[in-house]
């Protein structure tokens, strides 16, 4: 019986192993083609479609070239993009941890009338007229990089996620510091967050996502092109793109000469790039932060 329990338990993880690898494979083959797309040559994109692998007659680095065409304003968009993300990041997740941490206190008597109202602008929202004009008209947002951070700077669902999982975290930790003590600040900076590391790995995940690929707030605020982020300088550099090929059509240039299509791969490698880098180093605790916070929701 022990030699047939092992010997399914192989089988099992075999047949697994597979089915993870062809679903891992499955979502890594469309990333492949964004690459290959983007230094293929427009005319055969457009004559032969999509392709998985590029000969070198078919290799161009156009599409580079054109988004490429201006570094400067690469880098400065660049620039903003990652000082919006990096201080959003960790002002919101202070904020959220902090107020998911008060909110499950069981010795915080108002936690279930204040989680109500969290809770309640989920379910509605004053629209995106008086929205827009409390960030203007008195919020004062128009060009200035904070209206890139504090829109996004707290979520509900994030705090939620948050106050899920810090319920899983003994109460005794904070009653024991509290008779050596320690504040509230202090327990929460020094006890909780040190216990909360897949929370904090997971919400950063989440939130820097959420910062880096932020286009329309940019887009309702900005109107100098020196604060526009990486996500609206790219959609900018399409945009014109997509004039000009319009415009060659109408003159009877050639189209082919415009990489439209290669540059809208060649736009997603250059944004989706680098966050894309920061996932494997937070795998193991975006993982166990799901699994936890959904289990003690």
């Amino acid at each position: 019986m022990k030699v047939k329990k092992g010997t399914d338990m192989m089988v099992f993880n075999l047949i697994a192993y597979i089915f993870v690898g062809i679903f891992a494979l499955a979502c890594l083959i469309p990333f492949y083609l964004i690459i290959v797309g983007s230094v293929t040559k427009e005319n055969t994109i457009i004559t032969e479609g999509y392709q998985f692998f590029v000969s070198g007659k078919k290799f161009s680095l156009d599409a580079y070239k054109m988004a490429l065409k201006n570094p400067e304003s690469i880098r400065n968009a660049y620039a903003v993009t990652i000082f919006v993300t990096v201080t959003g990041t960790a002002l919101s997740i202070f904020f959220t941890a902090m107020t998911g941490y008060v909110l499950s206190r069981p010795d915080f008597p108002w936690r279930n009338g204040v989680s109500f109202f969290f809770f309640f602008t989920t379910l509605f929202s004053g629209g995106l007229v008086p929205w827009y004009l409390l960030c203007t008209k008195y919020l004062n947002f128009s060009n200035h990089i904070y209206s890139l951070i504090i829109p996004g700077l707290f979520s509900v669902w994030n705090m939620i996620i948050a106050k899920s999982f810090m319920k899983g975290i003994p109460f005794e930790m904070t009653e024991a510091a509290k008779i050596d003590g320690a504040g509230d600040f202090f327990i929460f900076y020094k006890v909780i967050l040190p216990m909360a590391k897949p929370l904090v790995a997971t919400l950063t995940l989440f939130i820097a996502l959420s910062y880096w690929n932020d286009w329309y707030n940019c887009m309702l605020f900005m109107s100098t092109s020196d604060n526009w982020n990486l996500q609206y300088t790219l959609q900018n550099i399409l945009n014109s793109a997509n004039a000009l090929k319009r415009v060659a059509a109408q003159t009877g240039m050639q189209v082919g000469q415009l990489p439209s299509e290669g540059l809208k791969f060649a736009m997603t490698v250059i944004a989706t790039g680098p966050i894309i880098l920061l996932y494997p180093f937070l795998q193991k605790y975006f993982v166990k932060g799901l699994t936890i916070g959904a289990v003690k929701g």
